[in-house]
């Protein structure tokens, strides 16, 4: 019975069965599973053995940790899933367990890369012992982001080899080939993915049993694992020397793959999900030559084949011109290069069937414009946030200050600069709110207030507050305390019960270092709180506490079906 359901099973046929057949069905593990991309990334680590992701909660990125945080065989295996305090720290974290010889995924946002960028650069000269896989989702269009950077630049730069599907199928193929990879050539894979191949779904085929996790060992060479100069040259020189070899894998690599045309007027180069994009234009199969990229750094003697053979070539890729800019500078050969740089590809923002057909030429099917009846509504703070009754008391107070400049931060409370608040002046990366507030003071600038949220406070707002504490800066800062990293969906928050010993420990003196709980019926404490700290001339913490709207209603929703 049970051999005839799991075949019922692999042919995605449906078959009436019994409550308890319907128990036995679900405990057999699946061939199939529509999966978003995050969760085939997921996936297909914890089928390549995986013993620990590394991780602060990033769009589209989010995901992938909380699908290992959810999986059964993860805890089965205790696999570690906690989230790190920020993303340099979760880099560090696993090259810890990649000295111990086993299998670690760090999952960050492209800007997260930037956090991590000193010890993923230096990972190249440290190598691995287990294997490492950094997967960076990037953020074309700017959905939730502050720029459209291209983390492929990174892997060039470091010069390691650098993954990037097209479909969700090879996102989960390619964790295994990743760890195989950097065990057998000692170096960290990066794999990239942007937001669409992110967060949409599709049929993924996944193995029918994991594999086991690696045993620790004590093979980490430690000459190459401490990065004095003297080592650090010998093992630069190493992996300089390895780049030839990594661009021979990515021209036999099967995610590389060169598809003749009859029409060779025209190529088209295509990496990532613009690979996808392309086949939806040709149902029937592209008549032009076609090279699909999804391994680094680019297969130069397939590129040159196409330039050598094509009148024209088309480049399509998701993020910046990568890829152009290499062709167009060392391979373009008699080819005339199309894409990004040249217009017929938009320089900014996500491509798509349409964009793709608009590039060749093709007709465009029907578009389906908004309802002209239904008005856009700009994104707004929760009813009832207790960030909304922080920036009340904040604006009432500093209408006695009309030259106060508050700087803010990365979080829900940055939507505090649209009305009706309109209440900060700057937001830049994670952290900045602090060290810039100190900078304007140094320049003379009072009053200087930095709000900033609790899960970016210690992401990277206390080596800020050190600084202003170190120099007894004139600024007020404001921890909007609700608990719980908000903006990403609710996940655990570093330092929550921590800041008051947190400032202590920085240097915060007690006298200036208040707790306020930002409710309506408080205002005037607030207020009186606020204007209080402002006009003493040192360093002072504000902290309003009350838990996020969201993270509260699921938290009494889980007390209710508890009863």
């Amino acid at each position: 019975m049970i051999a005839a359901l799991f075949f019922a099973l692999l042919k995605n046929k449906l078959y009436l069965c019994t409550t308890k057949q319907l128990i036995i069905i679900t405990n057999i593990r699946n061939m199939k599973k529509l999966l978003l991309g995050d969760e085939a990334i997921a996936q297909g680590a914890l089928d390549a053995g995986l013993s620990g992701v590394y991780a602060y909660p990033g769009t589209p990125s989010t995901e992938i940790t909380e699908y290992i945080q959810q999986s059964p065989l993860a805890k089965e295996r205790g696999v570690h899933s906690r989230w790190s305090t920020n993303e340099k720290t979760a880099m560090e974290a696993a090259l810890g367990m990649s000295y111990m010889g086993k299998r670690a995924l760090v999952c960050m946002k492209h800007v997260g890369l930037n956090v991590c960028a000193d010890p993923f650069v230096n990972s190249a000269m440290t190598g691995t012992n287990g294997g490492i896989v950094v997967l960076v989702a990037d953020d074309p269009s700017m959905h939730s982001s502050q720029d459209e950077q291209d983390s492929r630049f990174y892997g060039k730069f470091a010069m390691i080899p650098t993954l990037e599907p097209s479909s969700q199928q090879e996102a989960y193929d390619m964790m295994s080939k990743a760890y195989e990879m950097s065990e057998q050539l000692q170096l960290p894979i990066l794999m990239r993915v942007t937001t669409r191949m992110a967060h949409s779904r599709a049929v993924v085929t996944v193995a029918d049993s994991p594999r086991e996790q690696n045993a620790l060992n004590y093979n980490a060479k430690a000459s190459n694992w401490v990065l004095l100069p003297a080592f650090a040259r010998k093992r630069n020189d190493i992996v300089t020397a390895q780049q030839p070899l990594l661009e021979q894998m990515s021209v036999d690599s099967q995610y590389n793959q060169y598809v003749d045309g009859k029409d060779q007027q025209l190529g088209i180069i295509a990496s990532g999900i613009a690979y996808n994009y392309l086949m939806e234009c040709f149902p029937n199969g592209c008549p032009y030559p076609v090279l699909k990229i999804s391994q680094y750094p680019i297969p130069k003697k397939l590129i040159r084949r196409m330039t050598d053979d094509c009148e024209f070539v088309l480049i399509a890729e998701e993020g910046q011109p990568f890829i152009e800019d290499q062709v167009r500078g060392v391979m373009p050969g008699n080819a005339v290069i199309k894409g990004r740089l040249t217009g017929e590809l938009p320089r900014t923002g996500e491509l798509n069937p349409d964009v793709i057909k608009k590039a060749l030429g093709m007709e465009i099917g029907e578009n389906y414009a908004p309802c002209e009846d239904v008005a856009p509504r700009p994104p707004a703070l929760c009813q009832g946030c207790g960030h909304r009754d922080v920036y009340a008391a904040l604006n009432e107070v500093l209408l006695n200050y009309p030259n106060a400049r508050v700087f803010g931060d990365i979080g829900c409370y940055t939507l505090g600069f649209l009305p009706p608040y309109k209440a900060i002046h700057s937001c830049v990366d994670m952290g900045a709110s602090i060290t810039m507030a100190k900078g304007a003071s140094d320049a003379g600038q009072w009053p200087a207030i930095a709000i900033i949220g609790d899960s970016t406070f210690t992401h990277s707002g206390m080596t800020g507050l050190l600084d202003a504490v170190n120099e007894n800066a004139d600024i007020t800062v404001i921890i909007s305390d609700n608990l719980t990293t908000a903006m990403t969906g609710g996940q655990d928050s570093a330092g929550t019960n921590k800041f008051e010993a947190i400032c202590r420990g920085l240097g915060v003196s007690d006298d200036h270092l208040k707790v306020v709980v930002p409710l309506p019926k408080n205002m005037e404490e607030i207020k009186k709180t606020i204007d209080a700290e402002i006009n003493y001339h040192g360093v002072s913490v504000i902290i309003p506490r009350r838990e996020c709207m969201q993270t509260l209603q699921r938290h009494l929703k889980q007390k209710k079906a508890a009863k």
